[in-house]
Formats: C-alpha cells, structure tokens, sequence
C-alpha cells in the first residue's frame, strides 16, 4: 500500500510498504476517514529529524495521520471479542504507552511515566494510508450514529477541544473567549455554543471569523481591526470573561487572554508552542484567576465524548472545509498550511 509521510521542509511524499499483518494482540484497520490536525504543520514544515512532538523525536519517515477512523478489516492472535471484532465501526486512541504505569491504567497512555509512548502518525505509521494496524487496546468505539469523518474530528482536535472546556468547567451560563480560531479554536467555538455558553470568537482571519460565526459564535473580534481587550470588555459591560481559551499560540493572543478575565476567571491553555509571560503576578493573585493546561484526552474520554455527541446530535464533522483523496496530499497540505481556512479529511 501507499501511504502519505512528511518528507521535510513543507514536502509531501509517498512510503510503499506492505498492507499491515496483526501481531499478538493487534488489529488491522481500514481507513474511512483520516484528519488533518494543525500540529502536523510543525511536522509538514520542519526539517525531518529536527523536530520532537508529544516526546517523540521525528527521525524516520512513517505515514502520517493521527486522527483516524475505520473498520476493523483484521484482527491478530489474543484480542478478545470484547475488544474487537471484524466489521467494528473505530476510532484510535493515538497513543500507546507501557499498559502498567498509574497515567496507562487510568486511559492516559499518553503520559506514560516509564518509557516515551508510541504516537502514531508521528513516530509510527498513522492514518494516511488505506490500512491502519494498532494495539486492539488502543481502540475507542465509534456510534452509528456519527460519520466516520465525525470520528476523524473526535480522534484529535475537537476532542481536545472538549476535554479543554470540561477541565475549565465551563457552562451555560459563562461568557468564553477563544483566541484563534484554527481547527481547534473552531472546534471549541462549536462545543462551547452546544454548551449553552456565549462565544466571542477571536482571528485575525477573517474566513475563520466568518466561520466560527457558522459554528455558533455570538461574537467575532479582528485584533488587526480593533483592540480586542477592549471589544471584550465593551462586550461584557467591562467585566471581561468567566473563561479564555488560547488557541493560537501566540504570545500577544496569550497576553489579550489574560487582560479579558473577570475576577475569578479561568485561562486555559490549550496550544502548545510560545512562550507565556505576566508582567506583574500581582494581576494574577489578587484577581484570583486560575491557569489551566489541557493536552488531548483519555482513551475514556473519548469515548464518552463520542457518546456526548451522537446524544445530543452535535455536527462536529462541520469542522471540515476540505474533504480529499490520498493522492491529494501534496495540495491538501499546501492549502491547509496557509492556515486560512477550516479543516481537511483524507476520506477513503
């Protein structure tokens, strides 16, 4: 089979290997559906072997992808029924860690404290390709009731999006402001409005703008037109917000966050990258804010997510602009590095 690696230097290139064969405890997957995540850009644009993502040191091509969906097409020698059976609707937790450790027991394989765990789609074969092979523990079940580019989106960036607002505890009766409305920002945009909560949206695109206003954001705000502590404040009758999502990694967006909480709000912290900085920690302590970081989700977590949102009948696959075919990659990756726009899928 082909799959689609980062060849380095914001190059695409294609890996023929041999369809994947389950070992002990392993599953074949076939790929329906496969997302693009906006931390692939760090992967797409870098030199290969410069580059460390989630632990991993990027020194080898693998395939990409690690936002995948699919059906079980071939299951190896120890895995259960109750894990898998042919034909099974999935989605992948992308981690896999040391199964023993407190983080790998409780679904967060991802924090595995003895040994860096395997991310797939970043240091082993992901998505990108017709055929997937995981650990069976790995997978999370997909609703009938969801497509299978809905569970592309609850694999990675939604789903973090998701986790991010229940660690902020946010409900319908907050104000959130969201810095950035990449695919993330735009995910959490949709969810926090599901939520009942008030949404001001900030980018300084204005596509983007123009579409978390489709996902549900009661508000927009262009920082490159306005002063967007001020749009907040003047939004808020000058109390500012009870939550700020920083989406964007940006240090002037990270700043804005800050100066837009109300006494006893919550900044969280949800893009990975720059540098935070406050000028006087005294605007932290006596506003009694609360800091928070959120790094994706548990195996469980998804699960209960994807459950979240077939009950409530959330269209979390309208995250997606750009839908494509593998042999796309090199104009699916060009286009969503321009980081104008929505999302992308690799439907198979």
């Amino acid at each position: 089979m082909r799959g689609l690696s980062f060849g380095g230097s914001s190059t695409i290139e294609f890996l023929d290997v041999p369809d994947p064969t389950p070992g002990e405890g392993e599953v074949v997957l076939e790929m329906k559906a496969s997302g693009m995540c906006g931390s692939d850009l760090k992967m797409y644009k870098a030199p290969r072997g410069s580059l460390t993502i989630a632990r991993v040191v990027m020194t080898k091509p693998v395939i990409a992808g690690h936002e995948p969906c699919g059906v079980v097409a071939a299951i190896g020698p120890g895995v259960s029924p109750r894990q898998a059976r042919i034909g099974d609707r999935v989605m992948v937790h992308h981690y896999a860690g040391c199964t023993v450790c407190d983080h790998c027991r409780s679904g967060w394989e991802q924090m595995c404290d003895q040994e860096n765990p395997v991310v797939y789609g970043i240091g082993a074969d992901g998505g990108h390709a017709p055929y997937m092979k995981v650990p069976a523990r790995t997978l999370v079940p997909l609703p009938d009731e969801l497509s299978f580019e809905a569970g592309a989106a609850i694999s990675c960036g939604t789903g973090t999006a998701f986790q991010g607002l229940k660690r902020a505890s946010l409900t319908g009766d907050d104000t959130i402001a969201i810095f950035g409305q990449g695919p993330v920002g735009l995910a959490g945009t949709q969810l926090a409005a599901a939520m009942g909560a008030r949404v001001i949206a900030l980018d300084i695109t204005k596509e983007r703008l123009d579409r978390a206003k489709e996902l549900g954001a009661h508000h927009v705000v262009n920082p490159k037109d306005e002063d967007p502590v001020a749009a907040i404040k003047e939004l808020t009758r000058g109390k500012g917000v009870r939550v700020a999502m920083e989406a964007s990694a940006s240090p002037d967006a990270r700043a804005a966050a800050l100066a837009s909480l109300a006494p006893w709000g919550t900044l969280l912290f949800i893009a990975g990258g720059t540098a935070f900085s406050c000028d006087n920690v005294s605007t932290i302590t006596q506003r009694q804010l609360t800091f928070i970081g959120s790094w994706t989700f548990s195996k469980v977590g998804q699960a209960s997510f994807a459950r979240y949102v077939a009950d409530r009948g959330i269209p979390v696959d309208a995250v997606f602009t750009d839908r494509w075919r593998l042999e796309q990659g090199d104009e699916a990756y060009k286009k969503f590095a321009l980081q104008s726009g929505g999302k992308g899928v690799f439907l198979m």
